[in-house]
């Protein structure tokens, strides 16, 4: 049994931890993602060409076939609906790939658990990053759609990362509560990919939120994509700014999620040796 002393627990040791291992988050996030693709003929191209291909589909889908709109405005483009989908699912892409893979996180690196000075609480870390260089392939599609199928691309996407932030630092806080419970409870990985998927016809990915009864607008709301993604929309595709106070309330929950998510892995990782 490997004895462990006291773990930081504060917010600052939470940020300090990732900032001392900056260089060991990063040369790992880069093995990820190019251990995605080794072994194939056009290697880190495939990270441009499936959201490409996903994003024709949806097009030729919903444009041609179903000829969906949006809204009532009949002078949209049929490209539209394809695209303004699409950035619903690269939100949600983002959250399944860190939520589905933090269950396993610990098990599939059982070998760095038995080293006492390896800091495991970076591992969440490591996928988030992946995730989001695999996430920015997919918004670069996004851009060039919009600005081949729709009027114009709107200044206001570079407000995107401030969107953005909160609902990164939430998935953080997710993803350490999982990468731990996945040690102790091995139903944790297959609960995820059912609640992911959940997630994604419970958040106005497929349809506006606008056209629900308010009292269901309200339940969606407490969807952790919902505001993210109808906040996304009005920066990238409507040309809006963002609506600041909703982004303020989301960020202070979602700074509290993840600090409780750090404090219950360091609490609960001094049992991770004996379990594995």
């Amino acid at each position: 049994m490997q004895l462990y002393q006291p773990l930081p627990l504060s917010p600052l040791a939470m940020l300090d931890s990732a900032w001392r291992n900056r260089q060991l988050i990063w040369q790992m996030s880069k093995r990820d993602v190019l251990g995605r693709y080794r072994g194939s003929m056009i290697g880190m191209a495939w990270s441009f060409f499936n959201p490409l291909f996903m994003l024709a589909v949806y097009t030729f889908v919903f444009s041609v076939v179903f000829q969906s709109r949006w809204g009532v405005d009949t002078s949209e483009s049929r490209g539209s609906f394809a695209v303004i989908l699409f950035a619903g699912l690269v939100v949600h892409g983002l959250l399944a790939e860190c939520v589905n893979r933090a269950p396993s996180l610990i098990l599939s690196n059982a070998n760095y658990v038995k080293k006492v000075v390896f800091p495991l609480e970076i591992l969440p870390w490591v996928t988030l990053v992946a995730a989001l260089f695999h996430t920015g392939i997919s918004l670069l599609v996004l851009l060039i759609a919009e600005f081949m199928l729709m009027p114009y691309v709107p200044w206001t996407v570079l407000l995107l990362p401030l969107v953005w932030l909160p609902f990164v630092i939430g998935i953080m806080g997710i993803s350490w509560f999982l990468a731990s419970l996945g040690v102790y409870v091995r139903d944790v990985a297959q609960i995820t990919g059912l609640v992911t998927t959940v997630l994604l016809f419970m958040s106005p990915v497929f349809y506006p939120l606008s056209k629900l009864p308010e009292n269901f607008q309200t339940l969606l709301l407490l969807n952790p994509l919902t505001f993210i993604i109808e906040q996304t929309r009005e920066v990238v595709i409507w040309g809006n700014a963002p609506d600041w106070g909703g982004l303020l309330l989301y960020s202070v929950v979602a700074c509290l999620i993840a600090w409780l998510g750090f404090v219950w892995f360091q609490k609960t990782r001094g049992g991770f040796a004996d379990v594995l």
